[in-house]
């Protein structure tokens, strides 16, 4: 069964680029590109998982997407990768 999801360039920006760690609750300020990143971190997590249910787990394309952006944040803006991603 194929996945669909809504087109990321659908979304509106409501220039809101406050992004809040899901665990620490810890919040910081980021430009629109890194908020854009960041909501696509979790948007490829969240297709890799789904996917693996189908392949196997760590099968997914969408993985790698994912640590694309996280070594982004890593390498041009550590406290970010920090207060969010870590």
């Amino acid at each position: 069964m194929p996945l669909t999801v809504k087109n990321q360039a659908e979304t509106v920006d409501n220039n809101d680029y406050t992004r809040r760690n899901r665990f620490t609750g810890e919040s910081i300020e980021l430009t629109k590109d890194e908020a854009k990143k960041h909501d696509e971190i979790f948007y490829h997590e969240a297709l890799a998982t789904l996917e693996d249910k189908q392949l196997g787990t760590g099968e997914s394309k969408h993985w790698q997407e994912m640590r694309e952006r996280l070594h982004w944040f890593r390498k041009n803006n550590a406290k970010a990768y920090m207060v969010l991603l870590d």
